[in-house]
């Protein structure tokens, strides 16, 4: 297994060096002039140019990347010029929030998915299974920030079952203690129920927006999976033993299907932390994504650069889950590894 792991982060590495590559050649072509925008629209040329000078953009590009790959080898990524802080200490601030929103929207979803995809593919042709299809066809053809508006003005402005979105916390709560960075569990080790009850509040709208936008790849996957598996011999033999059906659905069907469904589930999570950048500017929320869609409309360099890095390197970490999931589930796959 330590030698599955060191194989996958070696054959990352270039991967790695390629975003670095890519993204800083973008961000060097994209419309608009940081020092104009940051000398103000008043500012003469003389001090635009002085602007520039100090912020490097005067140099050449290969010199402009030689400065950005040695500042990135002694772990430097930066300072943003919108916050005035270093950007890795802006991407360690706001990653718990966009982690905590993507993890809990992903659970949302697999709570509901993964038993309509089993109960689906169990009773082919049955309303369930309608339904599943008419869940998964909702899912894939509502765009997230509609969604998100929809459901901000079903659940506040009409109901008022959420409260305003306006982050993470309402004005009248303090964070909880940092422990992990998730404000639902950090309230929960600290006892602070009440931080608790505003968190939830203000995360789970945001959470099932999500949710429904990732509800159809894993439903029609798990019905597919298992669809194939319960129509395999063993799974008829295990009918044909006397097994109880929730012994044969779950106990052998189930484990064997899970292969593909691990795969859906990580290519969900990586269509999460893209879709988390319009669900956060839809909910105000402070994560990640808001920091670099504000970076990137006044042309702030390092920010954009940094926010890519840390997806990069969270998508290299996120197969390397899969591989270790895989291993743990079959372990025929470690051995052929």
């Amino acid at each position: 297994m330590l030698n599955q792991i060191a194989k996958r982060l070696m054959t990352a590495i270039p991967s790695i060096i390629g975003v670095i590559i890519v993204t800083f050649l973008l961000t060097r072509v994209l419309p608009g002039d940081t020092a104009a925008y940051f000398a103000g629209p008043a500012a003469s040329e003389q001090a635009i140019s002085e602007i520039r000078t100090k912020l490097g953009l005067d140099r050449s590009l290969p010199v402009q990347f030689v400065a950005y790959v040695q500042d990135l080898a002694a772990g430097n990524l930066g300072t943003s010029l919108t916050t005035g802080q270093p950007v890795i200490e802006d991407i360690r601030a706001r990653l718990p929030a966009s982690a905590e929103l993507t993890l809990l929207g992903l659970l949302f979803s697999i709570l509901v998915a993964v038993p309509l995809g089993i109960l689906a593919a169990v009773k082919q042709g049955s309303w369930i299974d309608h339904l599943c299809r008419i869940v998964a066809t909702a899912g894939v053809s509502l765009p997230v920030f509609f969604t998100g508006l929809l459901l901000v003005y079903v659940f506040y402005y009409i109901l008022g079952w959420a409260p305003a979105p306006l982050g993470r916390l309402d004005f009248f709560y303090t964070s909880p203690t940092t422990i992990t960075g998730f404000y639902l569990i950090d309230s929960l080790l600290t006892g602070d129920i009440e931080v608790f009850r505003a968190a939830w509040s203000q995360i789970w709208l945001p959470a099932v927006t999500l949710a429904i936008f990732s509800l159809a790849p894993i439903a029609r996957m798990t019905r597919a999976s298992m669809l194939a598996v319960l129509a395999s011999d063993f799974v008829r033999t295990a009918r044909a033993s006397g097994l109880k059906p929730s012994k044969v659905v779950m106990g052998y069907a189930f484990r064997n299907a899970l292969l593909p469904i691990i795969t859906t589930l990580g290519m969900v999570f990586s269509f999460l932390l893209g879709a988390n950048v319009l669900v956060e500017k839809v909910f105000a929320w402070p994560g990640i994504g808001s920091y670099a869609i504000e970076a990137l409309i006044t042309s702030d360099y390092a920010p954009v650069q940094g926010f890519v890095l840390a997806m990069a390197i969270l998508y290299v970490l996120l197969n390397l889950a899969i591989d270790i999931l895989y291993g743990l589930v079959d372990p025929r796959v470690r051995l052929e590894a």
